[in-house]
């Protein structure tokens, strides 16, 4: 049986929601991996900036298109010792301007992912999945890049049968 790693970035706080702000303890990426976890065995790993962005909404913004135009690599608290041991990696994110936040990007260049098959899902409020899957790519030479899922992150709560669905397609359910 293939071994997988559910390795995410999720951020609380001030969120935006189909059109409003709103303050959560759990963000939406996190939300949609718990259901993951519930449906399928696998290790998880949570990226984590070790100076997380701010947790006003429009500054957190702000922070990750300065970051984004850098092309930043910010560090991160930890990382897996290794992924050898994986052969699928679910890669959740929400969509910061238009691809993956750029800690994700500090994640992948990390390790090689060649021989891996990598599943995206992002989190999002209509912006989908973005450039991420390329960047995805382009970020892991040699790694089978499925097609993503993309979620609604204020529809989060709801997604358990678009997971199944997706975790089904994709071998892992």
């Amino acid at each position: 049986m293939a071994k997988i790693l559910m390795a995410y970035f999720s951020r609380a706080d001030e969120n935006y929601f189909g059109g409003a702000m709103r303050y959560v303890k759990v963000g939406n990426t996190q939300i949609v991996c718990n259901t993951i976890k519930g449906l399928i065995n696998a290790d998880t790993f949570k990226i984590e900036m070790e100076t997380p962005y701010s947790p006003v909404y429009m500054t957190c913004i702000e922070e990750a298109k300065a970051d984004l135009r850098a092309k930043a690599r910010p560090a991160l608290v930890s990382l897996p010792d290794s992924i050898d041991e994986y052969d699928t990696i679910i890669l959740a994110y929400p969509n910061y301007w238009g691809t993956m936040p750029m800690a994700v990007f500090t994640f992948l260049e990390a390790f090689d992912f060649s021989g891996k098959t990598i599943l995206p899902l992002c989190t999002n409020e209509g912006s989908g999945m973005g450039g991420s899957e390329r960047d995805i790519q382009r970020a892991c030479p040699g790694a089978t890049v499925n097609k993503g899922l993309s979620i609604t992150g204020s529809r989060a709560a709801e997604a358990k049968g678009d997971l199944q669905r997706w975790l089904k397609t994709n071998g892992l359910l």
